[in-house]
């Protein structure tokens, strides 16, 4: 999983979508797609005053995106990890 490549997927994408719509501040959503054969792992970074909108109350809204992600990556066979940087 050390080597990065360019998504064709769209699971990038989605992510940065679904977040720039949650947050107060969307042009500073950046979203790093690091992909091996089998894998897919995002990180989600956002302004520290929209990490708790991203997150949700008890981590539902993460819940909720790492669902979403993790079925729109099955469909291209491979898993998914989301991970929030604070």
């Amino acid at each position: 999983m050390s080597e990065e490549k360019v998504s064709d997927h769209g699971l990038a994408e989605l992510v940065r979508y679904i977040a720039e719509a949650l947050v107060d501040d969307p042009k500073n959503v950046l979203v790093k797609c690091l992909e091996s054969d089998t894998s897919v792992i995002l990180e989600l970074s956002v302004s520290k005053e929209d990490v708790g909108k991203v997150i949700g109350k008890g981590g539902q809204t993460a819940k909720a995106l790492r669902k979403i992600l993790s079925a729109a990556a099955t469909k291209h066979k491979k898993k998914s990890l989301l991970q929030i940087i604070e």
